[in-house]
């Protein structure tokens, strides 16, 4: 994980994954909001960085980084609202134990609890369920420090709002996020494994439908999906229970985690445990780094409609894609009305690729993904490796230009720009 101390003012910092070196000169981990407000003001190149989970130039930049993990933690939660108002550098499991503890949950978790509030919520980061959106679905508020130094509140329903809140730090630095809440609720996580393809192919709603939260694990390297792993909200009556056969797929016989031969100790507790929504809807624990980095990522999205010709379409290149993968998931996100959101307007499925860490090798056959895809108009996912050309993904967004209508209003110096924007969302 990455070290945000300040341990000298030009260190070099790398992401998690260790496949991008910043080429930042400094970076900087406020104490305070003035402090930072001091800072962008004074910046002419800034970029923030959150927990470094990305495994592109996002959050590089040649000026200065800046870090808000270090800005004061504050959790308020409104319990008539129904909201917390979070410091936007915590992460999600520094976040959510308080947050039950007070009744109230998410309604939504992604895979790691380690990625930050601000930074998930920047790239549309996201968890699993039809009737799940991404995290920065559950976004009312965000404060932000704009390139002048001012510390200004965006709200839903504000003209601005839809284009805000999946940013990719185009609009400023966000120090404080309101989110909605819903009633604690628990979990119970069941895994099958060998769920036959047929059977996925010709039931693939009912499958995915088929528990609140629903991941699949496949290698890509033989018919049967691997494993699917079930998170179901335990009902009124109590905690169910799991047949030992499910739609062709076993009931795992013990705990497991979705990259073969890794720990499962590493993974949130399976076996139909009931236990706190945020202890079963990430895949992974707080306490464990969920590998050591040594890996890349890519994930696109496609209509949810079009999952099953998706998905043959991936099957048929399988033989370029099993080499280098460790580990390939697919997961469902409802449908948003964020700019920039890759499930916004429609109702999606995410195809996610943990790949081995070799750039050379993997980035062709990312390539030969994106092929197979394009009739769908899929999406990649704005944290991860994917080689679309910024013309392809302008066609992909009916709020494109209103975005960056948005950024050149906000950020007429271009402060907040890098590489990666100029180049996904040139000034015209």
């Amino acid at each position: 994980m990455i070290d945000h101390s300040v341990r000298s003012p030009s260190a070099p910092r790398q992401n998690w994954a260790r496949n991008i070196t910043f080429a930042a000169r400094r970076l900087h981990t406020p104490a305070s909001v003035a402090e930072l407000q001091d800072i962008v003001a004074a910046g002419t190149a800034i970029r923030a960085l959150g927990t470094g989970h990305s495994f592109n130039t996002v959050a590089d930049t040649d000026g200065d980084l800046v870090s808000v993990a270090g800005l004061p933690r504050a959790v308020e939660i409104d319990p008539a609202a129904a909201t917390a108002t979070v410091s936007a550098g915590l992460r999600f499991g520094e976040l959510t134990g308080e947050l039950h503890r007070a009744g109230f949950a998410l309604h939504n978790l992604g895979s790691l609890p380690h990625i930050s509030v601000a930074g998930a919520c920047a790239t549309a980061t996201h968890g699993s369920g039809v009737a799940n959106r991404s995290l920065a679905g559950a976004v009312r508020a965000l404060e932000l420090v704009t390139a002048d130094g001012t510390l200004t509140t965006v709200r839903r329903g504000d003209a601005d709002f839809p284009g805000a809140v999946v940013s990719l730090g185009a609009l400023g630095v966000v120090t404080r996020v309101t989110l909605d809440l819903v009633p604690a609720f628990e979990v119970q996580q069941w895994v099958y494994e060998g769920l036959p393809q047929e059977r996925l192919l010709d039931r693939f709603d009912e499958v995915m439908s088929d528990a609140y939260s629903v991941s699949l694990f496949t290698t890509w390297r033989d018919g049967p999906v691997d494993q699917v792993w079930l998170k179901r909200r335990v009902g009124e009556d109590g905690p169910g229970t799991a047949p030992r056969r499910w739609l062709g797929a076993e009931r795992a016989a013990g705990p497991r985690h979705p990259v073969p031969g890794m720990p499962a100790r590493h993974c949130t507790e399976q076996d139909g445990v009931p236990g706190p929504w945020h202890t079963r809807l990430p895949h992974f624990r707080l306490e464990f780094t969920p590998s050591n980095g040594d890996e890349l990522q890519s994930e696109y999205f496609v209509d949810r409609r079009d999952a099953v010709a998706a998905y043959e379409a991936l099957d048929r290149i399988r033989d370029r894609v099993a080499p280098l993968l460790q580990i390939g998931e697919i997961r469902t996100v409802a449908a948003d009305d964020l700019w920039l959101s890759p499930a916004q307007g429609r109702d999606s499925v995410a195809f996610h690729f943990t790949w081995v860490p070799d750039d050379a090798a993997v980035t062709p056959v990312v390539g030969a993904i994106e092929e197979a895809l394009a009739p769908f108009g899929a999406r990649p996912h704005w944290g991860k490796v994917f080689t679309t050309a910024p013309g392809s993904l302008r066609a992909l967004y009916g709020h494109y230009a209103d975005f960056e209508r948005l950024a050149r209003r906000l950020d007429p110096a271009g402060t907040f720009r890098n590489d990666f924007l100029a180049r996904h969302f040139p000034l015209h």
